[in-house]
């Protein structure tokens, strides 16, 4: 919420070689506003440039200007990195897709965490974590989530549909877990330990680190049974629309609580005291009305 970008908006005007959107589309953009698309990866159409990523918000963009995130009323996007909105899905509930969605959908899409049946645990219930739950009930798989708080247990239960809750600072329930998970997806920022979810991995389970944390620890011991530890953020445009299609066609949207641009301020203070559930998302058309 704070870097502005997950963006929706209306097309007003499109260049002569635009072809893939017309004036009055609904569209968004997520982190990425363009990449060097001249890297392997960008020449081989995989995911994840290694040269240069211009950011959609606080950066130089190819014509020399600074983009502005979504804060400002207009924006101006290469259509390669532009995804088309489904009717079904309202432009509030879309935007925080394009990034906590993606950024989770990802690795659950490239590790086949799509696989009914199989055995999730969800490490952080926030704003990416909730869209973990969501995407894993959505796929058909069993979905733990562990937090360090039973505060969140009913939450997580009751409200997002979770099949268990697992304090993670019970030792002994964290013991008795012992080779039963298929996939892990870590979406805290915290300085956890990994040993207790990599024993709770079944060999050639994966954990996905997704969250922003400094520095994690783990004993290599832990992996020896083919364990794997790998990390993901965002995604594609061929899999974000792949996505956004998805979410339109089931449901899948986030919790949110929409504001304006003035209650932007208090929106930061509630969200540095963990008081979201679970992205604030500002409305622009309303708030800045053009003169």
């Amino acid at each position: 919420m704070c870097r502005r970008h997950e963006i929706v908006g209306v097309v007003t005007e499109v260049g002569s070689n635009v072809s893939k959107y017309k004036v009055g589309d609904r569209v968004g953009m997520g982190y990425c506003a363009m990449t060097c698309q001249e890297c392997d990866s960008c020449k081989g159409g995989i995911d994840g440039c290694t040269t240069r990523r211009t950011r959609c918000f606080n950066d130089i963009d190819v014509d020399g200007t600074i983009t502005r995130g979504g804060f400002s009323n207009l924006m101006q996007a290469d259509q390669r990195y532009v995804v088309k909105i489904p009717d079904s899905l309202p432009s509030d509930l879309a935007a925080p897709l394009l990034c906590a969605g993606i950024t989770v959908y990802t690795p659950m899409i490239r590790h086949g965490m799509n696989q009914p049946g199989k055995r999730l645990g969800v490490i952080g219930l926030g704003g990416v974590g909730h869209m973990a739950v969501k995407f894993g009930k959505a796929f058909g798989i069993h979905v733990t989530v562990f937090s360090t708080s039973v505060s969140k247990k009913e939450e997580a239960l009751g409200v997002l549909g979770a099949d268990a809750f697992v304090v993670s600072k019970d030792e002994e329930a964290m013991k008795a877990l012992s080779n039963t998970f298929d996939f892990f997806i870590n979406a805290a920022s915290a300085e956890i330990p990994l040993d207790p979810y990599l024993r709770a991995l079944k060999p050639h389970g994966v954990l996905v680190l997704v969250g922003a944390a400094r520095e994690l620890k783990f004993c290599p011991v832990n992996l020896f049974d083919m364990k794997y530890i790998t990390g993901s953020s965002v995604g594609g445009m061929k899999l974000m629309q792949k996505m956004l299609d998805f979410c339109g066609e089931k449901g899948v949207v986030p919790m949110i609580e929409t504001v304006d641009i003035q209650y932007v301020n208090k929106a930061i203070e509630r969200m540095m005291g963990n008081d979201v559930h679970y992205r604030f998302v500002v409305n622009i058309e309303k708030s800045l009305k053009p003169e």
